[in-house]
């Protein structure tokens, strides 16, 4: 499966580690207007992009039919295992999540 991240400054990371998602998502605390969040996206067009404040979307920009997806005040660590779960493909795990559309 092919991943990759943004970091807070727009940089690409091709299929990072869980420490190197860890580290762009310490990014975060770098975040300004202009850079305000980062992202994992999968290979099936899902993206993940979480911002400092605690919101997470979820979106698949291809899917029309689909509304994206918001969750708010969510803590690094589930942000992380959010991350792991849709590097290795687990839409279905991420999706069934309770997101505000």
């Amino acid at each position: 499966m092919s991943y990759f991240m943004y970091d807070v400054t727009g940089g690409t990371v091709d299929e990072p580690d869980l420490e190197t998602m860890q580290r762009v998502l310490d990014g975060l605390a770098q975040a300004d207007d202009e850079h305000p969040d980062v992202s994992l996206t999968h290979e099936s067009g899902w993206s993940l992009s979480a911002f400092g404040d605690g919101l997470l979307v979820w979106e698949n920009p291809d899917e029309d039919s689909m509304a994206p997806g918001e969750m708010r005040n969510v803590a690094r660590k589930e942000v992380l295992g959010l991350f792991g779960l849709l590097a290795a493909g687990d839409i279905a795990s991420v999706e069934a999540l309770p997101w505000q559309r």
